[in-house]
């Protein structure tokens, strides 16, 4: 199966879904920005309750326990609305045994990844796969301990944000995740 991280993952998954005609669904993540640099994770929340943090960031900043504890509740009141907002009250597709494709847009510091694979581990996935059109170089080294399989078009060195790899990275709506998603159910 296919399983995208939302927002700017379902694009990208859709197509995968497509070309393999494997089902598609979502897989929450949230990122847990650091406060006032919110783009720099110190970690991630995925779907099941999973955290993980970057001890590097959090240590290199010393982030205290309450600034964590604060943005893991807030970011989990987000993952719990765009889980009803995504998927209404169909169930996740069960992942035990199977081989998951998990597909984000693009991929910096690999926290969010990292916290859905570990999550997608821990309920049964028999092989991950790791697939995103841009990894930053390390965060492929790094990830790659952490899945079957990593599979990516580029690989730069000095990544400079995700972003920059797109003509047009216009963020993606809760609307076009649903259309999206609908899509792919009725592809199948």
């Amino acid at each position: 199966m296919v399983l995208a991280l939302p927002r700017g993952g379902v694009p990208v998954a859709y197509e995968v879904a497509r070309a393999l005609s494997l089902p598609l669904d979502v897989f929450i993540v949230r990122k847990l920005g650091v406060p006032g640099q919110e783009e720099l994770a110190m970690g991630a929340l995925a779907s099941g309750g999973v955290r993980v943090l970057n001890d590097n960031v959090v240590c290199s900043l010393a982030i205290p326990d309450e600034t964590i504890e604060q943005v893991t509740s807030w970011e989990l009141r987000e993952l719990q609305r765009r889980e009803q907002a995504y998927r209404g009250d169909r169930l996740a597709l069960e992942v035990t045994g199977l081989t998951v494709i998990l597909v984000d847009d693009g991929v910096a510091t690999g926290s969010t990844m990292l916290a859905a694979l570990t999550a997608l581990r821990q309920r049964g996935a028999a092989r991950l796969i790791a697939a995103t059109p841009v990894i930053a170089e390390e965060t492929s080294r790094v990830m790659s301990k952490y899945v079957d399989e990593v599979v990516a078009v580029l690989l730069p060195h000095d990544l400079q944000g995700v972003g920059r790899w797109y003509l047009d990275f216009t963020q993606t709506t809760d609307e076009q995740v649903r259309e999206l998603l609908s899509a792919a159910a009725a592809e199948r």
